[in-house]
């Protein structure tokens, strides 16, 4: 189980320059503040209505080419102060470059089809089960707590398995579960008929 307050240094780091008197550290704001706040927002799954703002100016950037994307992410994330401080910060702010918006169960289920072509029924589209490694990077990285928000992988692609967010996996499972039982039941049903 991951640690819960893995990522408490960069927050408090960012909570005391915030906090701090003006005559001892300047106030973050503009941009710097949207930036570390983005930082916190995108590191946990619990998300308040302070998020907004900060998600909003994040996910508003867009450029033509994704690499220029996530590099102009990954500079607005650099301008929090404690972006740079330490390894670990540097590798949160490019995982979550990487990684943010791209990484739930729903981008997933549409970025990783797979043309399977050597299927006995002349091929078939399935949904690859390996996350990519910008979503390992940014789902598991020892600063970012998802929760809710990693997603999990109900079934196999070869029997139309599919991405779901952790906390729909119980039931999207039990929904798997009975439709295939349903086709195999159908499969022998069907196989003693043509007997």
């Amino acid at each position: 189980m991951k640690n819960h307050c893995a990522f408490a240094p960069f927050a408090l780091a960012i909570a005391a320059a915030n906090a701090a008197p003006a005559g001892a550290q300047e106030v973050l704001t503009g941009d710097t503040r949207l930036a570390c706040e983005a930082t916190l927002c995108l590191a946990t799954s619990t998300r308040p209505s302070e998020c907004a703002p900060s998600l909003s100016r994040y996910f508003s950037i867009h450029k033509r080419k994704w690499s220029d994307t996530v590099r102009a992410r990954a500079n607005f994330l650099s301008l929090c102060p404690v972006s740079d401080q330490t390894p670990e910060m540097r590798s949160l702010v490019s995982a979550m470059a990487n990684g943010a918006g791209r990484c739930d169960a729903a981008s997933l289920n549409v970025t990783l089809l797979v043309w399977n072509s050597w299927d006995a029924d002349g091929g078939r589209v399935l949904i690859n089960n390996q996350m990519p490694g910008y979503c390992v990077a940014y789902t598991g990285h020892q600063y970012t707590d998802l929760g809710d928000l990693a997603p999990r992988y109900v079934g196999t692609p070869e029997r139309g398995g599919y991405w779901v967010d952790a906390r729909d996996y119980i039931a999207a499972s039990a929904r798997y579960n009975d439709r295939i039982a349903a086709e195999d039941s159908r499969r022998r049903r069907n196989d003693e008929w043509y007997r």
